[in-house]
């Protein structure tokens, strides 16, 4: 069968999901995945979106945060600040997506700026709730496409914390969480080592160590024995493009 990367990258983050886990969902990739995954093996996810919405169970994929499908069925509909206080900063949320325009080798998000902060290159949507999740949920699974760009060994703005920041550690620093266990990419898995540098963990089929480190910024090293991702099954591929996606609204290339 043949699969975009855009949907295996879908396949493999619902496939990082446990049946009955509390999520923060995020439209994109990580909207697509939850719901692919409550589709499948994890029909009993407690989806929360920022909007407001918790427990939601749309009977189609919600466009944008703010899609009345949230609404019908859920637990509950409550104040964005109700989402973050009482879930997300109260330690509720056990798992938490994110994505950014640059990830560097500890696991730091930018979303901020592209460029030196007083005179960016480019002026990013900044954080939203993005270093909340990064902070404060029990663990946080990354997507993002691999290129040079995306993957600075150093980031220009820490906008979402990862593993050590500036030197320090997580704990050193105070803060609660895993911080981010996986990065799904679109070649390959990383993950971070002992120390916290992010290091391949698992290949796609057909890729080879040294077509994931040719886009990294740092010297990229990998486990001693390298997972196999396994392809999208045909039941993931026709839920994501017949039932999920079929306008291919996150699937695109």
């Amino acid at each position: 069968m043949s699969y975009t990367a855009a949907e295996l990258m879908a396949c493999v983050a619902a496939r990082e999901l446990r049946d009955g886990e509390v999520v923060f969902v995020g439209i994109g990739l990580p909207n697509l995945a939850c719901n692919l995954a409550r589709a499948t093996h994890a029909p009993n996810l407690v989806l929360i979106y920022e909007s407001g919405a918790v427990g939601a169970v749309p009977e189609r994929l919600p466009v944008s945060i703010g899609d009345p499908a949230l609404v019908t069925g859920s637990l509950m509909v409550c104040g964005m600040a109700d989402v973050f206080q009482c879930f997300l900063q109260n330690g509720r949320i056990e798992v938490g997506f994110l994505g950014g325009a640059q990830i560097d080798r500890w696991g730091n998000i930018n979303t901020t700026v592209v460029g030196p902060y007083e005179q960016p290159t480019v002026r990013l949507p900044g954080s939203g709730g993005a270093a909340e999740i990064a902070v404060h949920a029990q663990r946080t699974l990354v997507v993002s496409r691999l290129s040079r760009r995306a993957f600075p060994e150093a980031v220009d703005f820490i906008t979402s914390p990862g593993h050590r920041v500036r030197g320090r550690t997580r704990r050193e620093l105070g803060m609660p969480g895993a911080g981010p266990v996986k990065v799904v990419t679109d070649k390959g898995i990383l993950e971070p080592d002992e120390s916290g540098e992010l290091v391949l963990a698992a290949l796609y089929p057909g890729v080879a160590p040294a077509d994931v480190a040719r886009e990294v910024g740092w010297a990229l090293r990998k486990r001693a024995e390298l997972g196999d991702v396994e392809p999208p099954t045909e039941r993931e591929l026709h839920l994501l493009r017949d039932v999920l996606d079929p306008q291919r609204l996150f699937l695109k290339e």
